[in-house]
């Protein structure tokens, strides 16, 4: 039985993220593909270890199940490794939204070549801002601190 990939893409889009719900796993990237000729669904965590890839996993298994999808199988692809780039424009307002600050388009290629670009505080725009903790809310996060508003966000590691 053939698969619609769009259709599938599109009943995806409503899996939100298990740790940021204001997110899907589509906005995040997490989404590699839909394998239509293996009739799979192809997964990529934002980093190796995290520990809420089986509870996307089962979520994503759910959503398709409820839609008549049950018959896809679910893999998870980890070459090449998931990066910062692939949150598409929708994921970052999102995350803004949400009090997140995403790393800008390309940040992870800037980060490996020495740079870092400016963090903007996802509640004023303010780019005087400092990393607190390599350590934020989940382990995909940093601490962060506005020197002008003087809130405290997470941010999205670059990688």
């Amino acid at each position: 039985m053939a698969i619609d990939a769009a259709r599938v893409m599109e009943v995806l889009a409503t899996v939100p993220d298990p740790e940021i719900p204001a997110v899907s796993i589509v906005d995040l990237g997490i989404v590699r593909g839909v394998d239509a000729d293996r009739s799979a669904v192809l997964l990529t965590p934002t980093y190796t270890g995290c520990p809420a890839t089986l509870a996307i996993e089962m979520a994503v298994r759910r959503t398709l199940a409820a839609h008549g999808l049950g018959h896809l199988d679910v893999e998870t692809v980890l070459s090449p490794p998931w990066t910062t780039d692939w949150i598409s424009e929708a994921g970052r307002e999102k995350l803004r939204a949400y009090g997140i600050a995403p790393p800008p388009p390309g940040a992870a290629a800037t980060r490996l070549r020495g740079a870092e670009l400016p963090t903007p505080c996802p509640r004023c725009g303010s780019t005087r801002t400092t990393e607190v903790s390599r350590f934020g809310s989940t382990p995909c996060k940093a601490l962060w601190r506005c020197q002008d508003c003087l809130e405290p966000f997470d941010r999205f590691k670059c990688h």
